[in-house]
Order: C-alpha cells, then sequence, then structure tokens
C-alpha cells in the first residue's frame, strides 16, 4: 500500500512492517500505539523504524492512518481509560461486600 508520511511517499505492507519490528524491543506506551504481533508499540516508534526517519519528521496521525489502512490494531491516547480516584477503606469494604457505598 502506499502512503504519505512525512511528505515521503512510502510502499508499506503488512508483511513489511511485521519483518521491520521483529526484534525490536518496545518502549513504553505514554500515548498512541499500535499492536505489531503480539507487542504494543509507541506510534512514533513504529513509524521511526518502518520509514528511518526522525520522530520529528512527522506525526502520529500519519503513522496511526497508514497502520490502521493495513489492518493493525491502533489505540489513540483518548481511548486510554482514564485514571480513577483510589476507594476509601469504607468504598473498598463496601464493594467486597456487594454493597455500593455512595459518600
Amino acid at each position: 500500500m502506499r502512503c504519505v508520511i512525512a511528505r515521503f511517499p512510502f510502499d508499506l505492507t503488512k508483511s513489511g512492517v511485521l519483518e521491520s519490528m521483529k526484534g525490536v524491543k518496545p518502549e513504553e506506551v505514554v500515548g498512541a500505539s499500535v499492536i505489531v504481533g503480539r507487542r504494543t508499540y509507541p506510534v512514533k516508534q513504529v513509524g521511526q523504524v518502518v520509514t528511518r526517519q526522525d520522530r520529528r519528521d512527522f506525526s502520529a496521525g500519519e503513522v496511526l492512518r497508514a497502520m490502521t489502512q493495513l489492518g493493525f490494531t491502533c489505540r489513540d491516547h483518548s481511548q486510554a481509560a482514564a485514571p480513577t480516584r483510589p476507594l476509601s477503606a469504607f468504598q473498598e469494604a463496601s464493594a467486597m461486600l456487594g454493597a455500593s457505598a455512595t459518600v
């Protein structure tokens, strides 16, 4: 599939991306991510490895669009679960007992 990332055309295939990412250790995912094989990679890391460009040269959206079109599972940072407030001791005990504690 032909796609444009950072104003440069690339002919990418799913098998080519899988081969490029083979043996690459995933960095910590903070924002958007792509699942390649059984590993979850930050979008910018995948873009850097696949295009051999500096991460500052392209946006995460460009790589997300390309990876989605190739059939990879992508997650945007907005889809991540929002951090929840820790339960108080009373709320935790009530949850264990199966009752809802509204305080």
